[in-house]
């Protein structure tokens, strides 16, 4: 009976240290809250989907306006959304929790550019969220380091 605790014990321990055992949901929503992106200009509310996935938006920026009329998204590729404001616009979709603080196989779009790329998130620590957009590999892109406003939806 003994042995068989410490066997029990032992295959406890190493399923622990494997991430899909080690998941914790509240790790998964440690990435939601408000951000101010690495540039001070906008802030990006990040909240979790009733898809599951997490999915970011533009909460404010610093210049809203255009010639007093709200700020569009005048670059999209699409036509139909080019008169969408850009104020309120999800510019990401799609990531799910990872493991270890990464969430990945998200998009994250640029309205100044009219482009979507491929996105990974790294919380960095309770403040700090690296976000590395990129064309096929990660390797290839740029992070840019936010820096959260508040945990509040």
């Amino acid at each position: 009976m003994k042995n068989l605790r410490i066997i029990a014990l032992g295959i406890a321990a190493i399923l622990s240290g494997i991430p899909a055992f080690s998941q914790n949901p509240k790790g998964a929503d440690a990435v939601t809250g408000l951000w101010l992106t690495g540039n001070g200009k906008g802030k990006i509310q990040i909240f979790k989907g009733s898809d599951g996935l997490f999915h970011g938006k533009i909460a404010w920026m610093t210049d809203p306006l255009e010639d007093g009329k709200p700020k569009l998204d005048k670059n999209n590729p699409d036509p139909s959304k080019r008169k969408t404001p850009i104020l309120g616009l999800q510019i990401m979709r799609g990531f799910r929790f990872d493991h270890d603080k990464i969430w990945v196989d998200g998009k994250i779009y640029d309205p100044e550019r009219g482009s979507d790329y491929s996105c990974k998130m790294t919380l960095v620590n309770d403040k700090t969220l690296d976000v590395r957009g990129f064309i096929g590999l990660s390797l290839f892109g740029r992070t840019d380091t936010w820096k959260r406003i508040s945990d509040k939806l």
